[in-house]
Formats: structure tokens, C-alpha cells, sequence
């Protein structure tokens, strides 16, 4: 068994801005439960679940070798109508016979529902980055959404369970403010 490097390139050890932003970056609950306590009505869409290169950074958290493909989930976590967030999960093929084996039974259920409700998985610390075009991230929210949003702020992190990691990208789209504004 490879030995997983959890240390990340720093581009995402930024510290994520001030303000209500910060709060939805930061939680490290269940970002799904956040959205429906905020009055969101929360849908998910998924957009692809397939075999794909990692960029380079997810292929060494992933330690994946050079060529290697990893099974990439997107969604989109909407308010209605209105997107939200951008996620973006990756694992290592091997791990959906063994210890991510439910990703694949997902389908449009959100991701939440097996990170959060098994003891077994730990989520490592979270890092953050401002993402800016021409980041392939903000290209593939243009290419789904059929918009740019900008710059926008991205956290991540790697769950474990039975020592193996599945990353987890979440892109928080301008729409998310809109939710939190209901609280207030």
C-alpha cells in the first residue's frame, strides 16, 4: 500500500476572507445541513461521475502516479433555481470497491449523507484558496453553468476512512450570499 502525502501545494493554504464568506468556509459541518438550517431550498444536481486525470495537486494528495486516472464527481448544491456551490470530489478507482464504495450509490444524493452520518471517517484540516480564471475549476463551473462568476473562494479537504482519502473541493459560488441573507 502507497503511503498518502496529505500536504498540499500552498496556493491552498490561504487564509479565506472576512466576513459572512468566512463563515460558510469554514464550517466543517455538513455544508448541505447548512444551506437547509439557512432556509435554502436545497436541490442537487449531478453533473458527471467518471473516470478523469486529476489535475496535478489532486493526483499528489490522491498519490496517484503520472497517466493514473481517479473517479471525479461534480455537482452543483442549488437554492432552487439559484447555484451555490461547485463540488468537486476525487478518488483513487481501488477505493470504490473498498472503503468509498457508497460514492458510486449516490447518485444526486448529496455527499453529506456519507461524510457526516459514519464515525468512521475523519476529515483532515481545510484549506482555502481564491480561485481566478483562468483556473480550471472557474472553467468547468463556465462550461456547466454557462457563466463566470469571477473570482471566487474554494476550500478543500481529504476525508479518510480505513486510511484512505477522498478530496473534496467545494467552489463557493456569489449566489451563496443570498442564503445567508435570510438569516439576517
Amino acid at each position: 500500500m502507497r503511503t498518502v502525502k496529505l500536504t498540499q501545494p500552498d496556493a491552498w493554504r490561504q487564509i479565506p476572507p472576512a466576513g459572512k464568506l468566512r463563515v460558510w468556509l469554514t464550517d466543517r459541518g455538513s455544508l448541505t445541513a447548512r444551506m437547509i438550517e439557512h432556509g435554502c431550498q436545497f436541490n442537487l444536481i449531478r453533473i458527471s461521475e467518471q473516470l478523469k486525470r486529476p489535475q496535478y495537486d489532486e493526483r499528489r494528495v490522491l498519490a496517484l502516479r503520472a497517466g493514473e486516472l481517479a473517479v471525479v464527481r461534480e455537482v452543483i448544491l442549488r437554492d432552487g433555481p439559484l447555484p451555490l456551490v461547485f463540488a468537486h470530489t476525487v478518488v483513487n478507482p481501488r477505493d470504490l470497491r473498498g472503503s468509498w464504495r457508497g460514492l458510486s450509490r449516490l447518485g444526486s444524493r448529496p455527499l453529506a449523507e456519507m461524510l457526516f452520518h459514519d464515525p468512521t471517517i475523519t476529515r483532515m484540516p481545510m484549506e482555502y484558496k481564491l480561485l481566478r480564471s483562468p483556473s480550471l475549476l472557474l472553467a468547468s463551473v463556465n462550461d456547466l453553468l454557462g457563466l463566470m462568476p469571477g473570482d471566487c473562494w474554494a476550500r478543500r479537504s481529504v476525508f479518510l476512512k480505513n486510511a484512505r482519502p477522498l478530496l473534496v473541493t467545494e467552489v463557493f459560488l456569489p449566489g451563496i450570499l443570498a442564503c445567508e441573507r435570510r438569516q439576517t
